[in-house]
């Protein structure tokens, strides 16, 4: 079973969704029990890094999540991923789990293109990951963001380019990163989310 992480910031459903599509047996919770009884983790999020971890915090799971990372496969969707970072400067400067050694810095402006980033995106390996298995090179997915993980070459598992390189996907031993949105990726999302799955 994959616990959900309902803290207020999360695009539950959507995620929710694809897993249930896969046939994947998964709950949105908040429960401190039902977490530590799932065999994975996924940390859903939409919105602003302090306001997401100041949510996490209020509801008393930044604790557990941190000790949960080290026992199971864990996986950051979009905010959520950026929270797996040590620190964040959306608004302010935030501390996050620091499950991956980096920061989460703006992305860079550029004449001619819109930030937030959004829309479909190529991505391209750089380094093996058990999520990209089978995951064509210059596959895309579905970005929105207007940040991007600043961390050590060895934690990318793919990237994409924009106004400059940005992290897709991104990884630490058993904790993994999707800046983009697998659930809204199509087929090539599903066989990620089906990747993760099977971690497990």
């Amino acid at each position: 079973m994959i616990a959900i992480i309902d803290y207020g910031a999360g695009n539950l459903f959507s995620v929710k969704n694809a897993l249930d599509y896969l046939g994947v047996a998964c709950r949105i919770t908040a429960e401190p029990e039902e977490i530590r009884r799932a065999d994975e983790i996924i940390l859903p999020g939409v919105g602003a890094f302090p306001d997401a971890m100041r949510m996490l915090r209020e509801k008393g799971l930044e604790a557990l999540l941190k000790q949960q990372a080290g026992e199971k496969p864990f996986l950051g969707i979009c905010l959520g991923m950026q929270m797996l970072f040590e620190t964040g400067y959306e608004f302010e400067k935030t501390e996050g789990l620091g499950l991956i050694p980096g920061s989460v810095v703006p992305l860079k402006k550029r004449p001619g293109f819109k930030i937030p980033h959004m829309g479909w995106n190529s991505l391209t390996v750089k380094n093996p990951c058990p999520m990209l298995e089978g995951i064509p090179e210059g596959a895309y997915v579905y970005f929105v963001h207007s940040f991007r993980a600043d961390t050590a070459p060895e934690n990318i598992g793919a990237q994409t380019l924009y106004t400059e390189p940005v992290p897709a996907l991104v990884y630490r031993e058993n904790v993994f990163g999707a800046q983009f949105h697998p659930e809204k990726s199509g087929e090539v999302g599903l066989a990620m989310l089906k990747n993760f799955a099977l971690l497990a």
